[in-house]
This record gives C-alpha cells, structure tokens and sequence, in this order.
C-alpha cells in the first residue's frame, strides 16, 4: 500500500513564501514521477509542477519563476518552495505519486493567500 502525506499548508500575506512537503510512504518500487496539484474554492483541480525520474521538472505558467519543486535522492520526500505568494495561490494542494503506473494523492494541505 503507497500512502501519501502533505504538510506545511498555512495562511500567509501576498508577498510571503511557504515551503510544502509531501512524503510518500509503504511499498514505492518503481515509482514514475511525482507532483503537485491544487484545486482552489469553486475551480478545477490543476497541475502545478511535476517531477519525472530522471529530474526533469514542468511549472504551470502562473506559477513559474516562483515556485520550485525538489525531491530527496530516495524519492519518497517532495517539496515544493513557494515564494512571492498571490492571493490567486489559495488553493488545497495535493501531492501526487506515481508508482507502478499508478497515481495516489493525499488528502491535501490549505495555503490560503490573504492581501
């Protein structure tokens, strides 16, 4: 069973930084990317970044040049480092693993943006 945790969702003030982090627990063999997503109150879920095995990593345009994605060497740690927050950025993130072909998500952590 693969089990997926995020954390470090807060409310900070437009201009402030949050760093998420999601760990990725149980049999994760054969893992083929990871990455994060967020749906925010009364939109479609949407991709923010991903990271594929070999490192290469994607950004949504609207989060770009702020936003950095990372993942330890034992790729069961993914984090993602936002910076120069947008009251647009609110949203429920959710970290998603892909092992085996499969995708498992977490149950999502609240940034919330404030002006």
């Amino acid at each position: 069973q693969v089990r997926v945790l995020e954390s470090g969702g807060s409310s900070v003030q437009a201009g402030g930084s949050l760093k998420l982090s999601c760990v990725v627990s149980g049999y994760i063999s054969g893992t083929c990317g990871m990455g994060w997503y967020r749906q925010a109150p009364g939109k479609e879920m949407e991709s923010v970044s991903r990271i594929s095995t070999d490192g290469s990593t994607t950004y949504a345009d609207p989060v770009k040049g702020r936003f950095t994605i990372s993942q330890d060497n034992g790729r069961n740690t993914l984090w993602l480092q936002m910076s120069s927050l947008k009251t647009e950025d609110t949203a429920v993130y959710y970290c998603a693993a892909c092992v085996r072909g499969a995708n498992y998500w977490g149950q999502g952590t609240q940034v919330t943006v404030s002006s």
